[in-house]
């Protein structure tokens, strides 16, 4: 007979017994109950997970979670989902959580059953209203107070970021500010096109279009299209293969783009979706670039690819 079924009866019988061996007084343990029970697993999704280099033991994995909700099972949700990524994945390196409240009346009192959690050096809580007039070179700071601020107030804002980033971001840096800021305004002001909000910016797609970043992926695309155009061109005409190869690594510089950013977000992409956004037409992928801001998720990005 296996050592744990003798346990079980044993506590079982006597549940009390558990007590007395972990020396905890409880003045009625007659009351308790002892039994095995199953724990039904459910689907369970980490907002994000940093992971350090496998060969550096040393620097833990991070939990992180954005929570701008309030929901009184979060905390049980979220250590569950923790502890279970460490059963199945068992790694070498040490945990830590990091979670990111708007403000401190979003959060839900997680003391009851996970105050010694919540009060370890394990859990990291920020609360993003302390975050007040960050430095002008924290770009990433200025952009989350961007995301935070009135609607009323954002533009004002954005120009004043924007004139940050054209003076203290190089080239291969300020297209990489100059999109977020643009995508968090979409987001903001949905009302709004993206010219509109571009010309209240006070740049455009050729001031992006002349930095390294967007020079690098058109030229890119416009070689891939060129080397299609000729060969097109030996056939019908070179005149018009180059033409059509021109077209061609526009529309493909432009796909590259989105998939890039949906990368960014989400990891890597299914072969599938990749393919279907390199097949959209010019006009859909403006509409897609439109929408950036409502597509959350990876199941958003494949519900909009199979609307149109």
């Amino acid at each position: 007979m296996k050592t744990d079924s003798l346990f079980y009866r044993l506590f079982k019988s006597s549940p009390g017994l558990v007590l007395e061996l972990a020396g905890l007084d409880c003045y009625d343990a007659k009351a308790y109950r002892f039994c095995s029970e199953e724990i039904k697993q459910t689907a369970f999704r980490l907002d994000g997970i940093l992971t350090p280099p496998q060969e550096n033991i040393d620097l833990p994995i991070m939990f992180v979670e954005v929570q701008f909700q309030p929901d009184a099972n979060f905390y049980s949700r979220f250590f569950c989902e923790i502890f279970f990524y460490l059963h199945q994945n068992r790694p070498r390196q040490p945990w830590q959580a990091i979670v990111i409240y708007p403000t401190r009346q979003v959060e839900t009192d997680g003391s009851l059953h996970y105050s010694n959690l919540l009060e370890s050096e394990r859990i990291k809580r920020i609360y993003l209203e302390d975050i007040k007039d960050p430095p002008t070179d924290r770009m990433g700071l200025q952009l989350i107070q961007l995301i935070l601020v009135d609607e009323e107030k954002a533009i004002n804002s954005a120009q004043n970021l924007i004139k940050h980033i054209k003076i203290q971001a190089n080239q291969e840096t300020a297209v990489h500010w100059l999109e977020w800021v643009e995508t968090i305004l979409v987001y903001k002001l949905p009302k709004l096109g993206r010219e509109e909000i571009q010309k209240m910016l006070g740049y455009n797609d050729i001031e992006l279009k002349q930095t390294r970043f967007y020079q690098d992926v058109f030229t890119e695309g416009q070689e891939q299209g060129l080397e299609k155009g000729l060969e097109k061109g030996l056939e019908k005409g070179l005149k018009q293969g180059l033409q059509r190869g021109l077209q061609q690594g526009l529309h493909e510089g432009e796909a590259k783009i989105l998939i890039r950013h949906f990368k960014r977000l989400f990891g890597d992409l299914s072969s599938g979706t990749v393919s279907r956004i390199q097949q959209l037409n010019n006009e859909q992928l403006e509409t897609l670039a439109d929408h950036l801001l409502e597509i959350k998720t990876s199941n958003d990005l494949e519900a909009w690819l199979k609307s149109i």
